[in-house]
């Protein structure tokens, strides 16, 4: 079991998915590239790990994931362009992705499920604690959701998973924590996991959304967990496991989140993120919102 009072300080980030959804837009574009507005997905979460203290970042890809690496390298002829032209503004922004942290990578070869990237981070994060962050959902800055988590597993020790209370005709769209109260109103202790439950048989409201800060034990775990739903290996089972034992890798906690959370999972989320972040930027809201009060009135 790992000390409680040991210093989180790696991120993992899973992105080897091929983005079957946004086809054909990701045939030859990660997913995780695609803009938000004029941001790509994956630098949203990198920024979160790195607000959250977690300045390595491990990045798992596929193939045809290589602009990713890209995005977060140095880019000296477009920088040398802009700095020429004497667009400090723009040239701030392009430095600004390889300045955010340490960046590393390694390629999940066969793509065998979530569970199964989180293992191939075991060399790189070694006996520590560490988070993982999915690219689908983006926390608003203004509500600092892994920050708080690494708060929690610091003090407790074992793992931290973020948890949204949502309808019970959704929940089987998500893994699901059976949960009991503790002193604070937004942590609860798991006791139980459940991979897409059917509604009528979910121990409760409560989701697993996608960030988790994670003992080192899950990795033995994961290398006993056989596939599970969808013929994968399922990071929801192996945690499972340690909420039923605490003594092989500490207790499960949960953080409820009651925060602003952008889902580009699918496209109509993902069309809803770029709204509501675009409607909320100094830069473009004003005259933004203004055409969209008059395009819902007059065109819809």
């Amino acid at each position: 079991m790992t000390e409680s009072n040991a210093r989180i300080s790696k991120a993992v980030v899973p992105a080897a998915g091929l983005g079957t959804r946004f086809l054909p837009a990701t045939k030859a574009t990660p997913k995780e590239m695609l803009p938000v507005v004029d941001k790509p997905a994956i630098q949203y979460v990198v920024e979160e790990a790195v607000a959250a203290g977690l300045s390595d970042v491990l990045m798992v890809t596929g193939r045809n994931k290589r602009p990713l690496e890209d995005h977060f390298d140095r880019n000296y002829e477009l920088e040398q362009a802009l700095s020429r032209k004497g667009d400090e503004a723009r040239l701030a922004r392009v430095q600004e992705s390889s300045d955010l942290a340490t960046m590393h990578y390694v390629r999940q070869g066969d793509p065998r499920g979530l569970g199964h990237a989180v293992l191939c981070a075991a060399p790189h994060v070694g006996d520590e604690p560490f988070a993982v962050l999915l690219g689908d959902d983006l926390i608003d800055p203004r509500d600092p959701l892994l920050a708080r988590m690494v708060e929690v597993q610091e003090r407790e020790g074992g793992s931290v998973i973020a948890l949204l209370e949502v309808a019970p005709e959704q929940i089987h769209l998500y893994g699901c924590a059976a949960v009991e109260a503790t002193g604070e109103d937004d942590v609860v202790r798991v006791t139980d996991l459940v991979e897409k439950p059917d509604p009528a048989e979910a121990p409760s409201n409560y989701a697993i959304i996608g960030r988790y800060v994670l003992d080192p034990a899950i990795f033995g775990i994961l290398r006993e967990t056989s596939p599970g739903r969808g013929g994968e290996i399922q990071l929801t089972d192996a945690l499972q496991k340690l909420a039923e034992d605490e003594k092989v890798g500490g207790p499960v906690h949960g953080v409820v989140f009651k925060g602003r959370r952008y889902d580009t999972g699918d496209r109509g989320d993902y069309l809803r993120a770029i709204v509501r972040l675009a409607c909320e930027r100094e830069d473009l809201g004003p005259d933004f919102r203004a055409w969209l009060r008059s395009y819902v009135t007059e065109e819809m």
